[in-house]
């Protein structure tokens, strides 16, 4: 094996590809993330905030203040995160 034939081969390796001798997980099974599934758990999060700060028996405005911004953070997090999911390939 030369070392122009090497190159190649790296060149050709995808970019998420999993070597099995630094993750010894994924020969025994599927090895990844679920951006799909994080993306849906998160917006089902932002929802049951939402209805947590709007229903309940909040005395104060205190937990409501707070669930409230949580939920802003979590959908600047979400959209951040989809639109640097789809301008990925800009960069």
């Amino acid at each position: 094996m030369s070392a122009a034939n090497s190159s190649t081969q790296l060149e050709k390796r995808a970019k998420n590809a999993v070597d099995p001798v630094e993750q010894p997980s994924a020969e025994w099974g599927w090895h990844g993330s679920f951006p799909r599934g994080r993306e849906i758990g998160g917006w089902f999060t932002v929802v049951a905030f939402a209805v947590m700060a709007f229903v309940g028996n909040h005395v104060a405005e205190t937990e409501r203040l707070w669930l409230l911004g949580i939920t802003a953070l979590l959908v600047i997090v979400l959209i951040g995160e989809r639109v640097r999911r789809r301008t990925s390939w800009r960069r």
